[in-house]
């Protein structure tokens, strides 16, 4: 069976702990069914390559581009957005670490960042800065330079494993 991209496909889904059902166009990325379906507009839509992060999210525990996986593939997964990892207080941390150190500017890429750094802190410890660098890679950020950004993260991992601030 082939399918046309208006075909639509039914998928059933959990968003930020909440069941969702719907019927979705075939080719629609999961980050559009986020943002136009549900109003999740936190994860945005930019390069559309699966380059930028902008739209990463967190599917089945791994962070993911939400622009590189389509709707339909995300039948039976557990999605979070950066609307429900802060509803549900888990980046609280993270996101005042992000105001404190200054690490957004223009916010764009905040939500990827935060959800790729929430990814990197969930594994435990204190990373290397290199590390974090290197996990963070693949979010750009064209307002920072990315320093204030290694910094919040390596706080809020410093302050998670007990160590202290940096």
């Amino acid at each position: 069976m082939t399918l046309a991209f208006s075909d639509r496909i039914d998928v059933a889904l959990v968003v930020n702990g909440e069941p969702v059902e719907a019927r979705v166009p075939a080719g629609q990325h999961l980050v559009d069914f986020l943002r136009l379906e549900l109003g999740l507009t936190g994860a945005h839509a930019s390069c559309e390559h699966g380059v930028c992060g902008a739209c990463t999210v967190r599917v089945d525990g791994q962070a993911v581009r939400g622009c590189l996986m389509l709707a339909a593939q995300a039948d039976g997964a557990d999605v979070w957005t950066v609307e429900g990892l802060t509803e549900a207080g888990g980046s609280a941390d993270l996101q005042a670490a992000f105001v404190d150190r200054n690490a957004l500017q223009c916010g764009f890429c905040t939500p990827g960042m935060i959800v790729a750094a929430e990814d990197l802190l969930a594994r435990g410890g204190v990373p290397a800065r290199a590390e974090i660098r290197a996990h963070l890679s693949g979010n750009y950020c064209r307002c920072t330079g990315y320093e204030a950004i290694v910094d919040a993260v390596e706080q809020v991992a410093r302050t998670r494993a007990g160590k202290g601030t940096a």
